[in-house]
């Protein structure tokens, strides 16, 4: 394993004294958005902390952008994920919390302030994450939605958390280490790493704290393949199997009655469809289970037509649409795959 030069960019008051954040940001690519990501950290409100790059495998001068910015640059071994590189640089932080915040990402001035408020005020949280705001910079209409579909699904969240998010998200670093980091056997690759954390948190006792008010801008410019894939293949999928496997009490975020119920609605919406050209009626169901689908949603197509007017909304709820189909698509692989685990488990 090789090292960049280590200069520190931190605030603290000596250069000997530990800082109370590291804030460590995992790096694969992203010279577009990496700069900017670095720069709001350097403009933070809270002076006491450090900043670690940890850089995986990067070909587009990433690792020299964050030597310039005065981090700490480490590398891993070759693109062995988020996870990988996010322990990689816990190994190395001296901070009493640690910080994790995406390379697609701009803080806030108040971003750390705010958290680290929230874990000096209440000493029993173990941990917190935050949300993108609603002011995504990325254009277009499949960009806008999802990441006003991450703002609006964690807005909406309960405070009291059973699961995890490292794209803006702080976890005491003795808790951290006391539970291994990252799966990184499980998740070699961006997938629901934070997420298995989280419930390993719960299942130790930790309390995690969905903290709305620490939000961050996400520059990331889905596109349509991109998001399809990223729900079925690195969320939906690991997550069905992760809960069929773990079977924790409290499912946490996406996993709501709302959402299930979504889900059910989309496929009779589909259904009726299917069947109208044998049996005419059946378009009611699909009527009535869009007006449906458009009620239970209401304050989310809300958001959309606030921010982005009549073309926002009528995408997004296609959008939404197709993410809840995507959804039925996960639960159904999910299950086919523990299934098929569990017969091969068998004596």
């Amino acid at each position: 394993m090789t090292h960049a030069p280590k200069t520190t960019m931190a605030a603290t008051s000596s250069p000997a004294a530990a800082p109370y954040l590291t804030v460590i940001v995992p790096v694969l690519d992203a010279a577009g958005t990496l700069e900017k990501c670095l720069r709001a950290i350097g403009e933070s409100s809270f002076p006491d902390w450090e900043l670690i790059v940890v850089d995986d495998g990067s070909t587009d001068g990433s690792m020299e952008i964050a030597a310039a910015a005065g981090a700490t640059v480490l590398q891993t071994e070759g693109r062995r994920g988020p996870g990988a590189a996010r322990n990689l640089g816990a190994g190395q932080a001296r901070g009493e919390v640690l910080f994790f915040i995406d390379a697609d990402c701009s803080a806030t001035p108040e971003t750390l302030a705010r958290a680290v408020e929230i874990l000096r005020r209440e000493p029993q949280v173990d941990a917190l994450f935050g949300s993108y705001d609603d002011a995504p910079s990325a254009p277009g209409l499949v960009a806008r939605y999802k990441n006003l579909q991450h703002h609006f699904v964690h807005q909406q969240g309960k405070e009291e958390a059973t699961t995890f998010w490292a794209g803006c998200g702080a976890v005491q670093r003795s808790v951290f280490e006391r539970l291994g980091g990252f799966d990184t056997q499980r998740y070699g690759r961006p997938c629901i790493e934070d997420i298995e954390l989280g419930y390993r948190l719960t299942q130790a006792g930790c309390h995690i704290r969905l903290a709305r008010q620490v939000q961050v801008t996400h520059h990331k410019a889905w596109t349509l393949g991109g998001v399809l894939r990223s729900d079925l293949v690195d969320r939906g999928i690991p997550w069905t199997l992760l809960l069929l496997e773990e079977k924790p009490a409290r499912k946490g975020l996406n996993v709501s009655f709302q959402g299930r119920l979504s889900v059910v609605l989309s496929l009779l919406m589909v259904l009726g469809l299917i069947l109208a050209p044998f049996w005419p009626r059946t378009l009611m169901i699909s009527l009535g289970a869009g007006l449906v689908f458009l009620w239970l949603n209401a304050a989310f197509y809300r958001l959309l037509a606030r921010k982005g007017g009549a073309a926002l909304l009528i995408g997004g709820i296609v959008m939404h649409w197709l993410y809840q189909l995507n959804c039925a698509a996960a639960y159904l692989a999910g299950h086919l795959l523990f299934w098929r685990r569990q017969a091969r488990a068998r004596p």
